[in-house]
């Protein structure tokens, strides 16, 4: 092993987001069992729910232990302010409760790629027209979005004016610079240069989207984007208007390998995708930088679903299996590669065998219980890893 033990700080936040990242650990743990690799947990308290209760986000000490953390798996962030009505709970700042775990963890850790692999596993189906219908053929859809993660409309800066406490002009200052979008746009090449092109036609691609015909920082950002794409000929590029891209990745998804975007557009375009892998309970967020990385499943807290072990626990499970990879990268731990391989195709077996699953994937008729989903991707576990033989 590349390391005596890896510290993994789990921060499961709100609603169901608790329930996932236990599902989550139970097969990180399993993996740990057939593999003797040692990970060791570090559960934070964080979220809406911990900041209505103490006034404050999380415990104090909780930045130096993500910082201090090989990576972090987050659960979901967030709770209604009033049940039944919209509106997240906000702190006092303005800002929404939690925000110290998920955006906060962002900036102070220069997480400054947001990268979401979108890929349609045999044997999901998608909600289309009030039915579940198989529309695209699963090697049709495999591309990964590389989206800025720091700065845009998302970097804080603006507020509200309100004279007589009357909420009267609201701003939001959109932020782009050229070295945040250097680094992930050269990060989008790298990633095309690793792959094996886009499906259709087998081309290394990736694609920007932006809105350059009238906004200044997506023209900084497409101009970055043709210099840097200069240096890599093998790669082809592409510019496509953010509002055209919505239905183009739709109509025909097998022409993207990888894409790149900046803040907004892409946690826009992102949310779009994932109903082209089959909803938010397979689709994975990888929140990277050069010396951290932050892993979640992209669906929300949904606390009505709480307590009722009914939620797909899969983009928390994948998600952990891509904390693996990651990490077993930047380790130079190729066992940690071949764990987070080997959750990926645990849940591969699973989803193919179209059994157990989830209410989201199968409907409420033949919908299995979430800690059934979670059993069954770890009895698949030891199929893809070598079992632990001790001297």
């Amino acid at each position: 092993m590349g390391a005596d033990a890896y510290r993994i700080a789990l921060l499961p936040g709100d609603g169901i987001g608790v329930e996932v990242t236990a599902q989550a650990v139970q097969v990180l743990e399993a993996v740990g069992r057939l593999t003797g690799l040692r990970l060791d947990f570090d559960e934070i308290p964080a979220g809406a729910a911990y900041y209505r209760e103490h006034g404050r986000d999380w415990p104090e000490g909780s930045e130096e232990r993500c910082a201090e953390a090989d990576a972090i798996l987050l659960g979901a962030i967030g709770l209604p302010a009033q049940a039944d009505k919209h509106g997240s709970l906000l702190r006092a700042d303005g800002r929404m409760a939690g925000w110290s775990a998920i955006v906060g963890n962002r900036v102070r850790l220069d997480l400054f790629a947001n990268v979401r692999p979108v890929r349609l596993y045999p044997g999901v189906r998608h909600f289309v027209s009030g039915a579940h219908k198989q529309v695209w053929e699963p090697e049709n859809v495999d591309m990964v979005f590389v989206r800025e993660n720091t700065e845009d409309l998302y970097a804080g800066s603006g507020g509200i004016l309100a004279p007589g406490g009357v909420g009267q002009v609201a701003t939001d200052t959109r932020i782009v610079t050229r070295p945040s979008s250097e680094r992930v746009i050269r990060l989008a090449f790298e990633t095309a240069m690793g792959r094996q092109g886009a499906p259709g036609d087998k081309t290394r691609r990736v694609t920007c989207v932006v809105k350059d015909n009238i906004l200044f920082g997506c023209r900084l950002f497409v101009s970055i984007f043709e210099e840097i794409g200069a240096e890599y000929p093998e790669v082809e590029l592409e510019t496509v208007l953010v509002d055209a891209f919505t239905q183009w990745l739709v109509r025909r998804p097998e022409h993207y390998d990888v894409v790149v975007a900046p803040n907004m557009f892409g946690d826009i375009i992102t949310e779009l995708a994932s109903a082209l892998q089959g909803g938010m309970g397979v689709s994975v967020g990888c929140n990277i930088g050069t010396r951290h990385g932050m892993f979640e499943p992209i669906h929300g807290s949904a606390p009505k679903h709480v307590g009722k072990d009914r939620v797909n626990p899969m983009a928390a499970i994948l998600s952990a299996g891509q904390a693996m990879h990651w990490l077993g990268g930047r380790r130079g731990d190729p066992e940690l590669v071949r764990a987070g391989e080997a959750v990926e195709a645990a849940v591969r077996d699973v989803l193919a065998a179209g059994e157990p699953l989830t209410y989201d994937l199968v409907g409420t008729e033949r919908a299995a219980p979430m800690s059934a989903v979670t059993a069954a991707v770890v009895d698949r576990l030891a199929g893809h890893l070598p079992t632990r033989v001790d001297a």
